[in-house]
């Protein structure tokens, strides 16, 4: 009967996971991934104590300059035996645990730290965050972001919070008070991988949204595809429309930085520019200034 029960459990979780009025039957796989999930759920117990998480960052750039504007703060995770953990895999765990607030606080506080850095030695450059949606629903959060401001003595207009759409359309009455709260104190905030989640958006209006980014999904195409084009001039124009930036994604190639350029897109993140870098070879590039692929990606004479 114990294992019976186990095997429900299993069962649970997936359909859980896989939305309203699901059901999964069991299977062995699911025993092995729920293995896996107990051994990151330990680990990820003892690593915030252990020191073993660190950030990289990916640099954004501002397509009508070439100059790095900005950069996005990105968790990583280097267990001492397990090596690298990507987010994809640990992420979920955090979030299904709780252990995503904690993890969640030291990033705002690292984040915040590295970018006074940066400040400090004249790089007057926008950091980025992600927020997930169980910090979004803590009482502290506000306090958090406020205390993790004040203690790296940044100006707060200098920090931008990433929110999803779903986050937006799920977001209680107290959830939208943080964030106008968020908003007065100086903060930014985005919308991540806009136009992936839902057709409404009505929530635009609702939201102290202050920039929009285009998910990688209709860049990867770009010039080629005609479908892929619109919807970025779309998003672009509605962005624009609203007085907000954009902010292209997944950015591969120089065609696509052009692309975006020409059309009015207002910075731009991918590996074309960088992949997501340690805090010493972000102070280099910015040390260096114009960054050289986004300099080679401007029309001559820009």
């Amino acid at each position: 009967m114990h294992e019976l029960l186990k095997y429900a459990d299993s069962a649970m979780y997936y359909a859980k996971n896989s939305g309203k009025n699901a059901y999964r039957l069991f299977t062995h796989s699911m025993q092995e991934d729920a293995r896996k999930r107990f051994t990151l759920d330990n680990n990820l117990r003892r690593a915030l104590e252990r020191k073993e998480f660190v950030l990289h960052y990916q640099p954004q750039i501002d397509l009508r300059s070439g100059a790095i504007c900005g950069a996005e703060a990105l968790i990583r995770w280097i267990h001492p035996d397990l090596g690298l953990i990507s987010p994809a895999d640990f992420i979920p765990v955090a979030e299904e645990s709780g252990m995503i607030v904690a993890i969640g606080e030291w990033v705002l506080r690292e984040a915040c730290r590295e970018l006074r850095a940066w400040h400090d030695e004249g790089h007057a450059i926008r950091m980025s965050i992600n927020l997930s949606g169980r910090q979004l629903s803590e009482d502290g959060l506000v306090a958090s972001v406020l205390a993790s401001v004040d203690d790296s003595g940044i100006d707060a207009r200098w920090l931008e919070l990433e929110l999803t759409e779903s986050m937006l359309m799920d977001a209680s009455a107290g959830m939208i008070d943080k964030l106008h709260t968020l908003k007065r104190a100086g903060i930014a905030l985005a919308i991540d991988d806009f136009g992936t989640g839902y057709s409404s958006m009505s929530y635009l209006k609702t939201f102290p949204v202050s920039a929009l980014k285009i998910d990688r999904s209709f860049v990867q195409d770009l010039p080629h595809s005609t479908e892929d084009a619109a919807i970025t001039r779309a998003i672009i124009a509605l962005a624009r429309s609203l007085k907000m930036e954009t902010v292209a994604e997944g950015i591969e190639t120089p065609e696509q930085g052009q692309f975006l350029r020409a059309n009015g897109c207002d910075k731009a993140q991918g590996y074309y520019y960088g992949k997501p870098l340690a805090a010493a070879q972000i102070r280099e590039l910015l040390r260096r200034g114009k960054h050289e692929a986004a300099e080679a990606a401007l029309p001559c004479g820009a």
